[in-house]
C-alpha cells in the first residue's frame, strides 16, 4: 500500500509503471467493430482484384492475344454482345480461371504463413466474382429467394447496378460482387486514369467493342451464339 509521503520501493514503482504502460485489452464492441471493418476491407479488395482482372480483358485482351486470348478474349466477345449468354454456364465453367487464382494465392500464403480468415474470405469471394456476376444477369425467378433477397439488401450486386456495365460507351462497372467499389472507383475516374497512363507510357490502346453500337458487326463466329 502507498501512503502519502511515504517512497515506493523501487521493484514497485517499476511495477506499477509497466501496469499503466501495457495496453488496456479491447471491448467486446471494439473487437466487432475492427472484426467488421476488416471483413469490409477484404470486400472491397477481393472486389477490386475480380474487376482489375474484368476491366484488363475487356479492354486488352484480343483473339490474338498470345495464351490469354484463347481463353478470354471469346467468351468476352459473346458476354457483350450476348450478356445472358453466361447463364447457361455452370459454377466450374463460370469460375474455373478465378477458382485457380485464388488457390495459388491460399497456397502462397499457406507457405508464407499468413494463412488468414482474410485470405480465405478473399480467396472465396475472388473466386466466385463470376458467379455473382452471373446472378445479376439472371432473373428473380432463375435466382431464387436467397439471392434475391440480398441482392435486394444490397449485399450482392443488383441487375440494375450492372445493367450499366452493359450500356454504351461499356467501358464502367467493372466490379461485380457489391454495388459499392464501382460508387467509388468510377466516380473517381480510376480505371480512365490507368488506361490514360498505359496509352501515354506504352502507347497501349483500347481494344475495339464490336457490341457498341455503330462500332460492329462483330466477329463472323458470333452467329453460332444467336440461337
Amino acid at each position: 500500500m502507498e501512503w502519502k509521503g511515504q517512497r515506493l520501493p523501487a521493484t514497485a514503482k517499476w511495477q506499477r509503471r509497466l501496469r499503466q504502460s501495457q495496453p488496456k485489452k479491447p471491448t467486446l464492441m471494439l473487437t466487432v467493430i475492427l472484426t467488421l471493418l476488416r471483413a469490409v476491407r477484404t470486400v472491397f479488395t477481393a472486389e477490386f482484384a475480380a474487376g482489375a482482372v474484368h476491366w484488363f480483358e475487356d479492354a486488352y485482351v484480343r483473339e490474338d492475344t498470345p495464351v490469354l486470348g484463347r481463353f478470354m478474349a471469346r467468351a468476352n466477345i459473346v458476354h457483350h454482345h450476348y450478356p445472358r449468354h453466361m447463364t447457361r454456364h455452370n459454377w466450374w465453367q463460370s469460375s474455373w480461371d478465378l477458382c485457380l487464382l485464388s488457390a495459388l494465392i491460399v497456397l502462397a500464403a499457406w507457405a508464407c504463413g499468413a494463412l488468414t480468415w482474410e485470405v480465405w474470405l478473399f480467396a472465396i469471394l475472388a473466386a466466385n466474382a463470376n458467379e455473382i456476376h452471373k446472378w445479376a444477369h439472371r432473373t428473380k425467378a432463375e435466382n431464387g429467394p436467397v439471392i434475391t433477397f440480398l441482392q435486394k439488401m444490397g449485399v450482392l450486386q443488383t441487375a440494375q447496378h450492372h445493367a450499366r456495365h452493359h450500356t454504351d460507351p461499356k467501358n464502367s462497372h467493372y466490379c461485380t460482387i457489391t454495388n459499392f467499389a464501382n460508387t467509388v472507383l468510377d466516380g473517381i475516374r480510376f480505371w480512365d486514369g490507368v488506361e490514360w497512363a498505359l496509352a501515354k507510357t506504352t502507347g497501349l490502346k483500347r481494344r475495339p467493342d464490336t457490341s457498341i453500337r455503330g462500332h460492329g458487326p462483330g466477329p463472323a463466329w458470333l452467329v453460332e451464339y444467336r440461337r
